[in-house]
């Protein structure tokens, strides 16, 4: 008689990876896909944050043509700055520790909405620069995938011993 464990699919298997923006599920095996992508995306948000920092540039310059006043024009400078670091700290706590871990004002994302549109160049900078240490929000998913493979293998695992109890009776 063939053994009925030989046809149960192995915990690994058993769990499906979610995939990441751009990278799907490449990031599981880290194959040849999943590093053109990891390229890709590095070069495609770094050259998306020059294009919005030239954008703002233009904004800032439109403003400054205006003559409206040295005073107005350092307000301008400093809003985009202070939008920007926001953007970017936002990005990168949600790349490195996903969305549940913010709280207070940075999780409210209506209140936030103005700002980070205003600071997008803050947010590709974040981007591009996660992407050079592994796949935007990775780690994120792989502490989940991590967690959900461990639990299946501790559910093969004890199902094994009553399977084997209840034959042996």
């Amino acid at each position: 008689m063939p053994d009925s464990n030989a046809l149960a699919p192995a915990a690994p298997t058993s769990v499906e990876a979610a995939p990441v923006r751009w990278f799907g599920t490449t990031w599981v095996d880290r194959g040849p896909d999943y590093w053109l992508r990891r390229v890709s995306v590095s070069v495609g948000a770094l050259v998306a944050a020059a294009a919005g920092a030239f954008v703002m540039q233009l904004a800032v310059q439109g403003v400054v043509v205006a003559n409206t006043g040295s005073f107005v024009e350092i307000l301008l400078v400093l809003a985009i700055a202070v939008c920007s670091c926001v953007a970017a700290l936002r990005t990168w706590s949600v790349l490195t520790r996903g969305k549940e871990s913010l709280t207070g004002w940075m999780a409210d994302d209506k209140s936030l909405g103005v700002m980070l549109a205003v600071g997008f160049v803050g947010s590709l900078v974040s981007y591009f620069l996660r992407s050079l240490v592994e796949a935007p929000g990775e780690s994120v998913q792989r502490s989940r995938y991590e967690l959900a493979v461990a639990a299946a293998a501790r559910r093969q695992a004890g199902r094994k011993p009553a399977k084997a109890a209840k034959r042996k009776r």
